[in-house]
């Protein structure tokens, strides 16, 4: 009884903070989306009307943008944790100081993004910038606009989010390859296995674990990508960079309109809660423990 009460106390903090953190705004937004409040006057002018933000929603132009930006924004979670393992397999076999290329790559990950994306908006300056500079000396007389480019401003943005994220996934990935028994690398040497056998049979399904960890974080990070979007192109131009959050931003926090915030806000967490399922569900196939 005794160890009861003492675990219930050490929880106790914890369930506090999410309960008023997270469970409560998920409840409130629910019933905030069939309402429409402006904030600024107070509980007693919200005026519930029932599923007309749903179906203003369904025929938002904007939202189906961001949305279609959002799914596109996924294609980030593969690149990254393609380019993540390589790297962390060649730092954990062939690089010495290891620890060193660690803390390097990891450097992005911990830095402010608005610094981060202040250096990435003088990278991509379509006049001035090095990396158009560099373009221009190989030959490349028009190169893109990069972040002013409405063809070229989202696949920007992606860019920066991969050379981010790449330190974090990499340090989950290096732990994963050494707690793979090395054993298992010896065994297969003897029975004639070639580095990519190897690495086909033994790494990628000790790693499944760590993948399938990574994937699902990654995904849903996607989807909440939004001060870089702030900081660089303000959803612009033309909406090609804007996604689900920073538009329920401007909605909630710009146009003042918190009862149609919250139904974006509803669609997303469903959107999302969808695909962890989907990702629950298949990762039996996949997924080696």
């Amino acid at each position: 009884m005794l160890e009861n009460v003492c675990g219930y106390v050490f929880i106790t903090p914890m369930l506090i903070g999410v309960t008023i953190m997270t469970l409560l705004p998920i409840i409130a937004s629910f019933f905030l989306s069939f309402t429409d409040w402006n904030f600024l006057h107070g509980f007693k002018r919200i005026d519930f009307i029932g599923l007309r933000n749903f179906e203003r929603l369904f025929a938002d132009s904007i939202f189906w943008q961001a949305m279609k930006n959002n799914l596109i924004f996924m294609l980030v979670v593969p690149a990254t944790l393609a380019l993540s393992l390589l790297l962390a397999v060649i730092i954990n076999k062939y690089v010495y100081f290891k620890d060193m290329f660690k803390v390097i790559y990891f450097m992005p990950y911990i830095s402010s993004v608005v610094a981060v994306a202040m250096v990435w908006q003088v990278l991509f300056h379509p006049s001035y910038g090095p990396v158009n500079q560099m373009l221009m000396s190989i030959g490349i007389s028009d190169p893109p606009k990069w972040i002013a480019d409405v063809n070229f401003a989202l696949p920007s943005i992606m860019m920066i989010m991969i050379w981010v994220s790449i330190g974090y996934n990499l340090i989950i990935y290096i732990a994963g390859l050494q707690s793979i028994p090395a054993e298992l690398y010896e065994a297969a040497e003897m029975d004639g296995a070639k580095p990519w056998q190897q690495f086909r049979s033994i790494t990628l399904p000790m790693l499944s674990p760590t993948t399938f960890f990574l994937l699902i974080t990654g995904l849903i990070g996607t989807f909440k990508v939004f001060d870089l979007v702030q900081v660089l192109t303000g959803g612009g131009p033309a909406n090609s960079t804007t996604v689900v959050v920073f538009h329920l931003y401007e909605t909630a926090f710009v146009h003042l309109k918190m009862g149609y915030a919250s139904t974006m806000a509803l669609v997303l967490f469903v959107t999302i809660f969808l695909i962890t399922l989907i990702q629950w569900y298949g990762q039996r196939k996949w997924v080696n423990y």
